[in-house]
């Protein structure tokens, strides 16, 4: 069977040496699309995006300005260009387009801000989500699309629930659903306890989502966290991976090299 594999992976705004590390993890990934969150302008990320576009990766990378945090898009098919239409830190919402036999595939990657509980960081983190939620398309009728990233929000039936998260936060995931999104992992997995972040009391937190609109959920073929990057002794990050698989054929590869050996033209690099 052909699929469509796509990993989420937060990189924990990584200096050289860890970005070093995270390159060998997931060039040796077999997913062809890589939705990376909290980058930044900074020397590990501008490694990561540079490796991999000397390599031949399609690289979307708006790069946000210091202390800020984004999404980068890493591909070994062909993309175009997504406008997700959000204008309030656009770097947070990053998408592309990638063909398959079946049409076209979007794939939205979102960082969502963390927030604390200071008056600053709850309004940047609500303003945000809201108006992801008053611009994003819905997953109606023919759309094909995928959502997904560090949201830092929570599904309100989250074992154990949290009394520290508002309900703004949880609308959110909530406005998903009615919107006609699948959560990807919670669709295969009906009752399984999963978190993607272990706090240093032990308490955890399934903050790393994948959603599926309507059209894609009967090719939906695999959905699972992958704990390693989090838990290895040098570990690559404090989060744990998302892999999404889907049951349809990309129709445009690039000729990629293993990143670091060079030798290919740049594709899209922002």
């Amino acid at each position: 069977m052909t699929t469509l594999d796509v990993l989420t992976f937060n990189l924990n705004y990584p200096g050289r040496e860890r970005a070093e590390r995270q390159l060998a993890y997931l060039a040796a990934r077999p997913e062809q699309v890589l939705v990376l969150t909290e980058t930044a302008n900074n020397a590990g990320c501008v490694f990561l995006a540079e490796r991999f576009t000397a390599a031949g990766y399609s690289v979307t990378f708006p790069r946000p300005k210091p202390p800020e945090r984004g999404v980068m898009i890493v591909s070994r098919l062909a993309t175009r260009l997504l406008e997700t239409g959000i204008t309030y830190l656009p770097h947070r919402a990053v998408g592309v387009s990638v063909d398959t036999d079946e049409g076209p595939v979007d794939i939205l990657g979102l960082y969502v801000p963390s927030r604390d509980a200071s008056k600053h960081k709850t309004e940047r983190k609500r303003r945000f989500l809201r108006e992801a939620q008053q611009v994003l398309p819905d997953g109606a009728h023919d759309a094909r699309r995928i959502v997904l990233g560090d949201f830092n929000v929570l599904e309100p039936s989250h074992i154990p629930h949290y009394r520290f998260f508002a309900p703004f936060e949880y609308e959110f995931y909530d406005w998903l659903g009615n919107n006609l999104y699948v959560d990807a992992f919670r669709h295969l997995h009906p009752d399984r306890p999963e978190y993607s972040w272990v706090g240093r009391t032990g308490d955890g937190y399934r903050y790393d989502h994948a959603h599926v609109s309507r059209a894609l959920v009967d090719s939906l073929h695999g959905c699972s966290y992958l704990h390693e990057p989090r838990l290895m002794a040098d570990r690559l990050t404090d989060h744990s991976a998302l892999t999404v698989r889907l049951a349809v054929t990309a129709t445009d590869q690039l000729p990629v090299a293993a990143p670091g050996t060079g030798g290919l033209v740049p594709s899209a690099l922002f």
